[in-house]
């Protein structure tokens, strides 16, 4: 099957007065029509830069793309002109950010943010896109959708803004939607709100999706495949099932071994990752996961090791790989 999107070799730097932030490091994935991807990682790992630069949203100076190709349907993004990138963004490629609470205008009512894209990508009239954003907002689950488009954002409970930002989302019917740690602010009971109609939409739509979190417990569900980031790299890259019956990055390890279980009959404490992530600007020369890998040889100190296919559609970047 021919990718949708090709990440290919990406990295991104920061030029900082502290000196040079190695956001993004060489990072290579695809994602398939009607896939959903996974990626997690703790905070700075650059899951949400790496994908900031599909839509050339990274904020120039001081970040740059230094490498790489970003390949969607066959052409390469990163030569794109602004003026192009435009005609892409929320059109093909939808994304929903982090913060519901201030992702929205809180200055124009929810109308005038819905229907502006609409006009601008698919050109409806103002009657149509009108029409267009109360289905959009029937569609995601808001009650008296007429009336609601009138309201201003500050009239809109949390995980009603999301949904909002879920309808803006899809208004154009784009083949790819970034959804960046779209529940983080959210409550567990409208988490599970937000997932089951992202999924719900996703198959009525036939759309592929990469879904940013840290958050592995709540991939289990919607990924088909997982990428996980450490310090700006892949550390595996695998198939959901694959991921969760046999890890084998000691971080993914850790990453689940840190989450409750519900089938433990005994209940044992949380284990935590000992220590801190790297400095991105005094990027390590072996594994920047070694100094708090249990599993550790010296070998993991000295070079960084490249992913490596362990079996059908499982990769990992590890020197030792524990079972």
């Amino acid at each position: 099957m021919i990718p949708l999107l090709e990440v290919k070799n990406l990295a991104v730097k920061f030029f900082t007065l502290d000196g040079v932030v190695h956001a993004v490091n060489g990072i290579s994935y695809q994602v398939y029509p009607g896939e959903t991807l996974g990626i997690v990682g703790e905070s700075g790992s650059g899951k949400s830069i790496s994908v900031l630069s599909i839509l050339g949203l990274i904020p120039s100076p001081p970040g740059k793309i230094t490498e790489g190709e970003i390949l969607f349907e066959g052409k390469n993004l990163i030569k794109f002109n602004p003026q192009q990138l435009q005609q892409i963004r929320g059109h093909e490629i939808a994304m929903v950010f982090q913060d519901p609470m201030t992702s929205l205008n809180p200055v124009l009512t929810i109308g005038k943010q819905l229907t502006e894209a609409l006009q601008i990508h698919i050109k409806l009239t103002s009657e149509q896109a009108k029409n267009r954003a109360i289905k959009l907002l029937k569609q995601v689950g808001i009650s008296n959708p007429e009336k609601r488009l009138k309201n201003y954002p500050h009239e809109f409970s949390g995980g009603m803004r999301q949904r909002v930002m879920i309808a803006m989302g899809l208004g154009c019917q784009p083949k790819l939607l970034i959804a960046d740690e779209p529940t983080t602010a959210l409550d567990v009971t409208v988490q599970a709100q937000v997932v089951e109609l992202v999924k719900q939409l996703k198959n009525a739509q036939g759309m592929s999706v990469i879904w940013i979190t840290h958050d592995l417990a709540l991939l289990a569900g919607l990924a088909d495949r997982i990428i996980v980031m450490y310090a700006g790299q892949i550390v595996e890259q695998a198939t959901v099932h694959q991921l969760y019956k046999n890890p084998r990055h000691p971080y993914t390890i850790g990453l689940l071994e840190s989450l409750p279980r519900l089938d433990q009959i005994r209940q044992e404490p949380l284990k935590a990752i000992a220590g801190m992530p790297p400095s991105l600007i005094d990027y390590p020369l072996g594994c920047p996961f070694a100094p708090r890998c249990r599993f550790a040889i010296e070998h993991c100190f000295q070079e960084n090791p490249k992913l490596e296919l362990i079996e059908t559609e499982h990769q990992v970047a590890c020197w030792v790989k524990p079972t």
